[in-house]
C-alpha cells in the first residue's frame, strides 16, 4: 500500500548507475534526431534528442497500472536537462514501494499521462512512450515489477525482467 500525496511542485531525479545492466545506455538513433510528443489535446508538448535516451522499459507496478489504465507503462529514461516542454502539467505524487517520491505529470485538460520523475533521482525523467508523436523506434530492454504483472498483460518474454524495481 502506498501513501498518496497530491502535490503540484516539480521534483527531480538522481542518476541511475551505469553499471546496472537493466539500465545500460542503449543508443536508439543518432543523437541529433529530435523526438517530439505531447498530450491528446495539444496543450502539453515536449521534445528531446533521441540519442539521449538511456533505455526503455516496461513497468508493471500497480501504480503504473492505475495511472495508465493498462497492465503496464512503457517508459523512456531521458536526462532531465534534455527534456524541453511547453504547457503546464498537473502532477500527483505517491510514495513508492521503496520509499521514494514518484511524481506523475499529466495534461490538466485531457488527462493524458506524459512523464514521471522521482525526487531521489533528480537527473532523470521517465517519458511515457505512448505520448511520443512517433513511438515506432522504441526498443524495450527490460521489465520491472514482474511480480505484479497481470495475466492479461504479461511480461515480455524476450527481455530481462526484475521482480520489483532495479537496485540503485
Amino acid at each position: 500500500m502506498t501513501d498518496r500525496d497530491e502535490e503540484s511542485e516539480t521534483r527531480g531525479l538522481r542518476e541511475i548507475p551505469r553499471e546496472n545492466p537493466m539500465i545500460e545506455r542503449k543508443s536508439m538513433s543518432p543523437p541529433s534526431e529530435t523526438q517530439t510528443g505531447g498530450c491528446l489535446c495539444g496543450q502539453v508538448r515536449y521534445e528531446f534528442e533521441r540519442g539521449s535516451v538511456l533505455a526503455a522499459h516496461h513497468c508493471h507496478c500497480t501504480d503504473c497500472q492505475k495511472s495508465t489504465g493498462c497492465g503496464r507503462a512503457t517508459i523512456l529514461l531521458v536526462p532531465s536537462s534534455g527534456v524541453h516542454s511547453s504547457g503546464e502539467l498537473k502532477t500527483f505524487t505517491v510514495r513508492g514501494s521503496g520509499g521514494s517520491h514518484v511524481t506523475r505529470g499529466f495534461c490538466p485538460e485531457c488527462g493524458s499521462p506524459i512523464l514521471s520523475f522521482v525526487e531521489e533521482m533528480a537527473d532523470l525523467k521517465f517519458i511515457k512512450a505512448g505520448s511520443l508523436d512517433d513511438p515506432s523506434w522504441v526498443e524495450v530492454v527490460s521489465s520491472f515489477w514482474e511480480d505484479s504483472a497481470l495475466p492479461w498483460s504479461p511480461v515480455d518474454a524476450d527481455v530481462p525482467a526484475l521482480p520489483g524495481n532495479p537496485e540503485a
